[in-house]
């Protein structure tokens, strides 16, 4: 197999804290953030016992193209990115809340929906509709932030209520979340593909609200194939999708979904393979661009070397 990072274990100058997200390794600054996308895959809030080649390089490449292509509407934490695996940026205080829109009913929403549920974050889901209709307008149905363990749902009504986000602060943060899902959604569409929905994280550098982490990768959107749309639901039929959801899937499929006593299924070198295969496949239908692959014979010192060039080290 190719070499990939599970984590790093770097140690900066005038580094004053790291911190070890699902997939992000994260090295602190007085005033930015140096963040290595690492190969690590996560699903059902749960870390693969395997890293996927390329797939932080993927990750990191994709959110940096819409970061840049969405700056004119939502102002980003990002000032360079040094490196295919990592992003520099400011270093903000994240809102503990995940904001999360939808504007076709899938996945997690389709699941609840399916049990019998028509409010979802507070947010009412017309009766009538089937798996991957979409919404007659897109929905913001939030998440907590947690530091470990599962995101929880939460309604608007319980954020301001326990003062999580004040009004003033999460109406801005409504507004940017439609503005780069009508955005995202548009520049999906010129690749043939419908943004199905996606998460996106703020947090405030001074007194300035910035999006931060990433933004519509197949790890925090969901894609489907515009072709053979309709006539899939017409049919009844699954949608083409281009998001994490085949990993999820293959997980379900052998007895899998995060809960207590239940055992990740092996992941032998030919899933791995194959899961890399996808998502450089993701990539190149995203970015509507050839992949090309980072040199990785020596990977961590690559990535080293080229922090400690941006740190003027």
């Amino acid at each position: 197999m190719s070499n990939a990072i599970k984590e790093t274990q770097f140690q900066f100058p005038d580094q004053v804290g790291f911190y070890k997200g699902k997939v992000r390794d994260v090295y602190i600054f007085e005033k930015e953030l140096v963040v290595v996308a690492s190969d690590r895959i996560s699903a059902f809030d749960v870390v693969l016992p395997r890293p996927i080649p390329f797939k932080g390089q993927v990750l990191n490449q994709i959110a940096a193209g819409f970061l840049k292509a969405t700056s004119d509407l939502v102002p980003n934490w990002v000032t360079s990115t040094p490196d295919p695996n990592v992003t520099i940026g400011k270093r903000c205080e994240p809102f503990k809340v995940e904001m999360v829109i939808r504007g076709y009913m899938s996945g997690h929403a389709a699941r609840e929906y399916k049990a019998g549920k028509r409010m979802l974050c507070g947010v009412p889901m017309p009766d009538g509709m089937r798996e991957n209709d979409p919404f007659p307008e897109p929905i913001i149905t939030p998440t907590t932030k947690a530091s470990e363990g599962h995101d929880e749902d939460i309604s608007r009504e319980d954020i301001l209520a326990k003062g999580i986000v004040s009004e003033e602060d999460y109406l801005i943060l409504e507004k940017y979340t439609r503005a780069l899902f009508k955005k995202g959604q548009e520049m999906a569409q010129e690749k043939g593909l419908i943004l199905v929905d996606t998460k996106y994280e703020f947090g405030k550098f001074g007194d300035q609200i910035l999006l931060i982490d990433e933004i519509h990768t197949p790890d925090s959107s969901r894609y489907f194939y515009a072709e053979g749309y309709d006539e899939n639901q017409a049919k009844g039929l699954p949608q083409k999708q281009l998001s994490k959801e085949f990993v999820r899937q293959w997980l379900i499929a052998n007895g899998f979904q995060g809960k207590d006593g239940q055992t990740i299924p092996e992941m032998t070198d030919e899933i791995v393979e194959s899961i890399s295969e996808r998502y450089i496949e993701l990539y190149e239908n995203i970015m509507g661009e050839k992949f090309v692959k980072g040199d990785i014979q020596n990977l961590e010192s690559r990535i080293e070397g080229a922090i400690l060039a941006h740190l003027g080290k």
